[in-house]
C-alpha cells in the first residue's frame, strides 16, 4: 500500500520517530479482517475469440497501408504522434492542459491524499495544552465568617492560574486505524486511476473527435459538389425538354433530386458545427472563442504498427481495472474497521499541571497535580447494530469484487471490439474504394450519353444516386479506420504510464504498518 502526501510537502523527522515508536506499540496488535489481494489477471492466451492475422488489408496509399498488430508492444505515451498531424497533437496538447475536468480530478486526488494523512494522526497519542486564568471572590457566608466578626474587612479577590498538558492514547489492539488508513489511501489510489482514466479517455475524445469533425467536413463537400453536379444536369435536362428530348416528368425529377441533395447538405452542416463545439468544450473553451483549427482526413496518416498488449498486462494498463481494483481493496479494508468495532478498545489517558494563585509560581513545588486513566471500553449490547454494519461490509466487499471482474470482462471486450472493427475496417475500405471508382465511371457515362440521348433519365438518376452514396461510404470508411485506431490504443490504456501527466505519490509515511 501507499501513502501520500501533498505535493511538495514533507513529513517532520519528528513525526517520522514518533510513528515508529507507536508503531511498535500497534504491531504488538493485529489487524482484524480480511487482507486485500490483488486479483490475478485472466489467464486468456488473446483478446479475440480466433487468432487475429499478423496484419489488416492493404488499401490504395492515399487511404492508408495495411496495419501491422505488433503483438507485446508498449503502447507510446503521445501515441497522438503516430498520426503525424501537428495539428492534431496541439490540439490534444491543449485539452489536456486546460480542459476544467482534469483540474477537477487532480484537486480530487489531493483530497484524497490530505485525507489519508489526516487519518494517519490517528497513530499519534493525542495531545492538549490549556492555560486558565480565574479571577474570583467569595462571600464571607460561604467561608463561614459572619460578616459582624469584629475586624473583618471582607475575603479579598484573588486569582488562580492553570496550566495543564493532557494525553490520551488509544492502542491499535485490533488494527481499527490500520484499516482505516488503508482504506483511505485505497481511496487515493482510486482517485489516482480516476485521474489517468479521465487523462486518457480527454485524449482519446478529443482525437475522435477531430477525425469525426474532418470526416464530416468531407461530406459536406461531397454534397456541395453534387448540388453543383446536379444544378448542371438540370440544365442538361431542362434543355433536353426545350429540344423534345426529355419530358417534364425528368425535369420535375432532377429538381427533386436536386432539392434532396441540398436538404441532405443542412444535417450535415450542423453536425460539422456541432463536432467543433464538442472540440471547443475539450479544449476548455467556449465554441464561440475557441478556435479550433480545421484537421482534414489527408492530413493525417495512419499507424502502420499498432501495439496490442499482451492480455497479462491490461489489467495493470487500463485506468478503470486499477480502478475498480482500489474500490474493491477499499471495502476489504472497510471489513476490518467493521470487525474492530465489535471488539473492546484500550485507551489511556494522563494530565498533568500546576495550579497557583500566582503565574509566576507555576513551577513552583506544591503547586502540581497529576492524574493516569487506563479505560478498557467495548460494546456489550448494540442491538445487533455493529453485527449487521459488519454484514453489509463484507456484502460491499463481494459487490465490487464482481464489479471489478465486470470491469475486467469490459475492458477486454473493449479491445476484442477495437481489433475486430480495425480488421474489418481495411476491408469496408477495400469495398469503398472500388464501389466508388465504379459509381463514378457509371455516373460519368450516363451523364455523357443522356447528353447524347443514349439512355433515359432514370438511369441518369439511378447513378446519380449510387454515386453520391458511394462518396459519402468512402469518406466514412476512411475516418473509421482512424478513429478504430484511437479506439484500440484507448482500450489498451493509453500509455499513460509513459506520460508524465500524474506526478508519482511520495513513499507512505505508515507503508510498513499496512498489510
Amino acid at each position: 500500500m501507499r501513502l501520500f502526501s501533498a505535493p511538495g510537502c514533507h513529513a517532520p523527522r519528528l513525526r517520522g520517530l514518533l510513528l515508529a515508536g507507536c508503531g511498535a506499540v500497534v504491531l504488538t496488535g493485529c489487524a482484524v479482517g480480511p487482507n486485500y489481494k490483488q486479483p490475478a489477471p485472466p489467464a486468456v492466451p488473446r483478446f479475440t475469440e480466433k487468432p487475429m492475422p499478423d496484419s489488416t488489408q492493404r488499401a490504395e496509399e492515399a487511404y492508408g497501408r495495411a496495419q501491422h498488430f505488433a503483438i507485446g508492444a508498449d503502447v507510446a505515451g503521445e501515441w497522438w504522434t503516430l498520426f503525424h498531424s501537428p495539428r492534431l497533437s496541439r490540439m490534444i496538447a491543449d485539452a489536456l492542459r486546460q480542459n476544467p475536468s482534469i483540474e477537477a480530478a487532480q484537486q480530487t486526488l489531493h483530497q484524497a491524499q490530505e485525507t489519508t494523512l489526516a487519518a494517519e494522526g490517528s497513530f499519534f497519542p493525542q495531545v492538549t495544552g490549556t492555560l486558565n486564568r480565574q479571577r474570583q471572590k467569595f462571600s464571607p457566608a460561604q467561608s463561614g465568617i459572619s460578616p459582624a466578626t469584629r475586624g473583618f474587612t471582607g475575603i479579598p479577590a484573588f486569582s488562580v492560574y492553570t496550566a495543564q498538558l493532557g494525553v490520551s492514547y488509544t492502542f491499535d489492539v485490533w488494527g481499527q486505524t490500520r484499516r482505516t488508513v488503508e482504506a483511505d489511501a485505497a481511496q487515493a489510489e482510486y482517485q489516482r486511476s480516476e485521474l489517468e482514466g479521465a487523462i486518457t479517455m480527454l485524449a482519446a475524445n478529443t482525437a475522435t473527435a477531430a477525425i469525426n469533425a474532418a470526416a464530416l467536413k468531407e461530406e459536406v463537400e461531397a454534397e456541395q459538389k453534387l448540388v453543383t453536379a446536379e444544378a448542371n444536369l438540370l440544365k442538361v435536362v431542362r434543355q433536353q425538354f426545350e429540344l423534345g428530348g426529355a419530358t417534364g416528368t425528368d425535369v420535375a425529377t432532377q429538381e427533386a433530386q436536386l432539392a434532396n441533395t441540398q436538404t441532405l447538405v443542412v444535417p450535415l452542416q450542423t453536425q460539422y458545427m456541432q463536432a467543433r463545439d464538442q472540440l471547443a468544450a475539450y479544449l476548455g473553451r467556449v465554441p464561440s472563442v475557441a478556435d479550433v483549427p480545421d484537421i482534414s482526413l489527408d492530413e493525417l496518416t495512419l499507424p502502420g504498427e499498432v501495439p496490442v498488449s499482451l492480455p497479462s498486462q491490461l489489467v495493470a494498463q487500463r485506468p478503470d481495472i486499477r480502478a475498480s481494483a482500489a474500490q474493491l481493496h477499499v471495502a476489504t479494508a472497510q471489513v476490518g474497521v467493521a470487525v474492530a468495532n465489535r471488539l473492546p478498545q484500550l485507551t489511556l489517558s494522563a494530565f498533568v499541571g500546576s495550579a497557583p494563585a500566582a503565574i509566576g509560581d507555576l513551577f513552583t513545588p506544591g503547586n502540581g497535580f497529576w492524574s493516569l486513566t487506563n479505560q478498557l471500553a467495548g460494546p456489550l449490547f448494540e442491538g445487533g447494530t455493529l453485527l449487521h454494519q459488519q454484514r453489509a461490509a463484507v456484502a460491499a466487499m463481494k459487490v465490487a469484487a464482481a464489479n471489478y471482474q465486470n470491469t475486467v470482462i469490459t475492458a477486454f471486450q473493449n479491445v476484442a471490439d477495437a481489433l475486430t472493427a480495425l480488421s474489418q475496417d481495411a476491408l469496408a475500405l477495400q469495398a469503398a474504394q472500388a464501389g466508388e471508382r465504379a459509381a463514378a465511371r457509371s455516373l460519368s457515362l450516363a451523364q455523357m450519353q443522356y447528353g447524347f440521348g443514349g439512355v433515359a433519365y432514370l438511369t441518369v438518376l439511378t447513378t446519380q444516386t449510387q454515386y453520391q452514396n458511394a462518396v459519402i461510404t468512402l469518406i466514412r470508411a476512411r475516418a473509421a479506420r482512424y478513429s478504430d485506431t484511437v479506439a484500440l490504443i484507448a482500450a489498451l490504456g493509453g500509455g499513460w504510464w509513459n506520460r508524465n501527466d500524474v506526478a508519482p505519490p511520495p513513499e507512505g509515511l505508515m507503508r510498513s504498518l499496512l498489510p
